[in-house]
């Protein structure tokens, strides 16, 4: 597999975190669909799995702080939870995708994107649990959180980026993963 350029991965990681910004704007016209559809993650999921580990870290975090500077989302309460748990999304989906070589691109997305948003979320509902919201915060309210109530999204996303990082493979945007 050919590598990308240190600078075209750059310039993914900053129009995933741009999209950060925006696709959460307008998802936001629908109430309770950040929560639901999780529009945040889709970019930086997307980031990890095309740029490596250290550009989906990178994208988790700034994109999670720039969506609240300019937009005022994620809410302050959710914030510090939220800017771990896409940080390990990022961080996480690079890594296995570096890592796992099956010689099958869509299982080595699947894995990378399951582990990912289970690692994610276990951070994200742990650091809720022993900093942000010590003693208010339990495992009933971890797992409505971060799996009932965004299972759309999860879907979503299970169906939606494996889908965009083949089209951008076949359209050679991206270099293949197995040639």
């Amino acid at each position: 597999m050919q590598q990308m350029s240190y600078l075209k991965r750059s310039i993914i990681t900053a129009v995933c975190i741009a999209l950060c910004l925006v696709l959460p704007f307008a998802f936001h016209a629908i109430p309770q669909s950040g929560l639901i559809l999780l529009p945040m993650h889709i970019p930086v999921l997307l980031c990890g799995l095309i740029c490596g580990g250290f550009f989906g870290l990178i994208c988790g975090v700034a994109g999670t702080l720039l969506s609240h500077l300019f937009t005022g989302m994620p809410l302050v309460p959710m914030l510090p939870a939220m800017i771990l748990e896409l940080a390990v999304f990022g961080l996480v989906a690079g890594l296995v995708m570096t890592f796992l070589r099956t010689k099958k691109v869509y299982l080595d997305l699947y894995i990378a994107l399951v582990a990912a948003m289970l690692l994610g979320r276990i951070v994200g509902g742990a650091a809720q649990a022993l900093f942000f919201s010590r003693g208010a915060y339990s495992l009933a309210i971890w797992t409505t959180t971060y799996f009932v109530t965004a299972l759309p999204g999860i879907a979503i996303q299970l169906v939606l980026l494996p889908t965009i990082v083949f089209a951008l493979m076949k359209a050679r945007l991206i270099p293949e993963r197995y040639i």
